[in-house]
């Protein structure tokens, strides 16, 4: 289903026209609502008239996570206070976190994103929906809350730290569809299967995000829960939750340019590459009134597809990232990305996707543990079987990213199960002063 089929199917040329009006006006509102973008315009000798439209992006300089950081908490806003009616944030794991903050507009604009991403899972207001993405700071509760009740949609707001109740709830009330981390989906079709019962949940489809996934990753789920899974893409500085969204023909992300405007550039030069070129993905807030950010740098590795999507749609797609410009390691000279590790694992019968990565660096030479959970039904005291099994996993890594590997086998749920944003990598070296 497609939920506003003038903006999703608009024809480019139309949506140029329309990207450019917003840039030109998005670029004046920040000049002059925001002291520290008009000092980071005026230092490269631009005004907002020298932007007429979207031809002229590259002269803008680009937002990072260190502008965030300089000017925490509030220091990024284009509007007074008093206009905005919701905070949101990034966990802050290091550091500061990344503040957002958001006008009533904004919020309807958020809730159309995530709207327009629900429908194009077939998400409709016959629907029951669970969300079990955390409330609170995170934007993920609260946004796929939003979108779905714009929908029409019943939303039960499971959040997370209960998956007995979430089960209960889940066949008890009969939800179709289920919003949550895509290793959470996998831990609780874990407990399912353990349970006994997967033939009684009543589940369509999930809507996955707030970490990387593997395509893998998308068919296990599905033929674990025979449902259909949908990778949903946000920032909390952006928009959170609804920025994209795949469709079935899981071709790539739909990103919703009339209110994003995506590039993509070198990360080491900052250059804007071809279309079609791998690089750093860049999003400029085209309607945004609390805290638009322009050329906001999102790390992402990624790619853009231009070409009208089989589902009808006109809208640029993101492929499936790579990984991250930092968080890319370089073992031995080689540069691996977890999300490598994980599609090789779903390639190994008897593990499961949940692994952790530790990288140290012993006598000058850098080294690479990763512990792996078996599966409940591979697992035992036969040590013979085990060792065949860890070199199964060691070749498979190997073939994967070039490199030699010591593996650890740990018992089933014998590695953290987060229902937030999972951490797989421990990087242990001391690579900077």
């Amino acid at each position: 289903m497609i939920w506003n089929p003038s903006k999703e199917c608009m024809d480019r040329d139309t949506l140029h026209e329309l990207q450019s009006a917003r840039l030109r006006k998005i670029v004046e509102h920040v000049y002059y609502g925001n002291e520290y973008y008009r000092n980071k315009m005026q230092e490269v000798g631009l005004e907002p008239t020298d932007i007429n439209g979207i031809e002229d992006l590259s002269k803008l300089p680009f937002t990072t996570y260190e502008d965030l950081r300089a000017t925490y908490p509030f220091g990024m806003r284009s509007v007074p206070l008093s206009q905005c009616v919701r905070l949101q944030s990034s966990s802050g794991t290091t550091g500061k976190p990344k503040i957002a903050l958001y006008t009533r507009k904004d919020i309807d604009i958020w809730s159309e994103g995530v709207a327009r991403s629900m429908a194009m899972a077939g998400v409709t207001n016959e629907d029951i929906v669970l969300v079990s993405y955390g409330y609170g700071l995170f934007t993920g509760g609260l946004g796929a809350h939003y979108g779905a009740e714009k929908l029409g949609a019943l939303v039960i707001p499971m959040g997370t730290g209960n998956t007995k109740k979430l089960i209960d709830m889940l066949i008890d009330c009969k939800a179709t569809v289920i919003c949550c981390t895509p290793s959470y989906l996998l831990h609780i079709a874990e407990e399912l299967e353990a349970q006994g019962r997967v033939g009684e949940i009543s589940l369509k489809c999930s809507i996955n995000g707030a970490e990387p996934w593997s395509d893998e990753m998308r068919q296990q789920i599905e033929k674990r829960l025979n449902i259909k899974a949908y990778d949903i893409y946000g920032l909390t500085e952006i928009s959170g939750p609804g920025v994209a969204t795949d469709c079935d023909f899981h071709k790539g992300l739909h990103i919703w340019e009339d209110h994003f405007l995506p590039e993509v550039i070198n990360p080491e030069t900052g250059e804007q590459l071809p279309e079609g070129s791998e690089g750093e993905l860049v999003i400029t807030c085209l309607t945004k009134e609390g805290q638009p950010l322009i050329r906001y740098r999102t790390r992402d590795i990624t790619r853009l597809e231009y070409e009208k999507c089989e589902c009808g749609r006109t809208m640029a797609r993101i492929q499936r990232f790579k990984g991250r410009s930092d968080d890319m390691l370089i073992i031995k000279g080689v540069n691996v990305f977890p999300s490598q590790v994980e599609a090789a694992l779903l390639n190994v019968d008897g593990v499961t996707p949940n692994y952790f990565m530790t990288v140290d660096r012993v006598d000058n030479s850098d080294t690479l543990e990763v512990a792996v959970e078996v599966e409940d039904r591979f697992f035992s005291d036969d040590m013979a079987e085990l060792e065949r099994l860890s070199q199964k996993v060691k070749a498979q890594l190997k073939s994967a990213i070039g490199l030699n590997a010591k593996i650890r086998l740990v018992e089933p749920n014998g590695l953290e199960h987060s229902q937030g944003k999972t951490v797989h990598v421990l990087d242990k070296r001391k690579l900077y002063d």
